[in-house]
């Protein structure tokens, strides 16, 4: 037996677990941008249920991501990422205590930081495939952050439905690479 044909059947493995992953991001985080303008965008308990559970969510995703993909010392992006969506979840119910300016700054940095730290995974997984769209989310993201910011700063009171597009378009580049993954193994076979 070759050495590839024992890597072989790991690295379809992975891929598997990639599009899985995937599609389950895409899935939760369409679910949340359903949940903000359905319900959160009217019943502001709700609104701040939904703010404090999305970068916990994240937080459980990349460490969830990153063990199965080798643990979080084989995986330093991924496991910043989850320390930074785990200190977002703190600094949200915080800053909701504050104002909902205090929220979107909050996101604003988030964004920028869990957008840096997706671009680098998706470089360091760039022969996985698919990952061109993970490196324009976390691009995007970041750029969301910077926006984020500016608009904490503003008059206009912010709410949960300002932040449901960012997280729709994760949710779409997540739908992308799954389907990218899928059209891939598929052609493997």
């Amino acid at each position: 037996m070759s050495s590839q044909s024992i890597q072989y059947p790991d690295r379809l493995d992975a891929l598997r677990w990639l599009k899985s992953y995937y599609f389950a991001r895409a899935a939760v985080s369409a679910a949340w941008v359903a949940a903000a303008f359905a319900i959160g965008a009217n019943m502001p308990a709700i609104a701040a249920a939904l703010l404090v559970a999305y970068p916990a969510w994240d937080a459980i995703a990349n460490i969830g991501d990153a063990r199965r993909s080798g643990g979080l010392k084989a995986n330093p992006s991924q496991a910043l990422n989850a320390a930074a969506s785990i200190i977002t979840t703190i600094a949200v119910a915080i800053a909701l205590t504050q104002s909902l300016h205090a929220v979107l700054a909050v996101f604003g940095v988030w964004a920028v930081l869990s957008g840096l730290f997706q671009l680098v995974t998706g470089v360091r997984r760039w022969t996985s495939g698919a990952q061109w769209a993970m490196i324009l989310s976390g691009a995007q993201s970041m750029l969301a952050g910077g926006f984020f910011i500016s608009r904490a700063m503003g008059a206009r009171t912010p709410g949960v439905t300002d932040i449901a597009p960012y997280a729709a378009f994760g949710a779409f580049y997540f739908l992308v690479s799954a389907v990218w993954l899928t059209v891939s193994l598929a052609r493997r076979r």
